[in-house]
């Protein structure tokens, strides 16, 4: 199965992430930015991919840290999932 496992914790964010891209379009997504909760779920759904994201974040500072956070740990797990890409054209 084509899965991934990222934690992720700095001075301003605390993120658990996994990710399955052989999934049904599942989703929990947890963090305090609604919008962006939102934008993952869609992603989750129309991909197919099963996604949960545990994030919490210094937002009230700005919300960019969690967001930026998030995007790379997503990165991580794409790249992790994906192995060796055998099979993607």
């Amino acid at each position: 199965m084509r899965t991934a496992r990222i934690e992720r914790k700095t001075k301003e964010t605390q993120i658990s992430l996994e990710l399955n891209l052989d999934g049904t379009g599942r989703s929990e997504i947890e963090t305090p930015l609604k919008f962006l909760n939102h934008m993952l779920e869609n992603f989750s759904r129309h991909s197919r991919f099963d996604l949960r994201i545990m994030a919490t974040g210094d937002v009230e500072v700005d919300d960019h840290h969690l967001v930026e956070d998030i995007g790379i740990c997503l990165g991580m797990a794409l790249e992790k999932a994906l192995g060796d890409k055998r099979g993607i054209m």
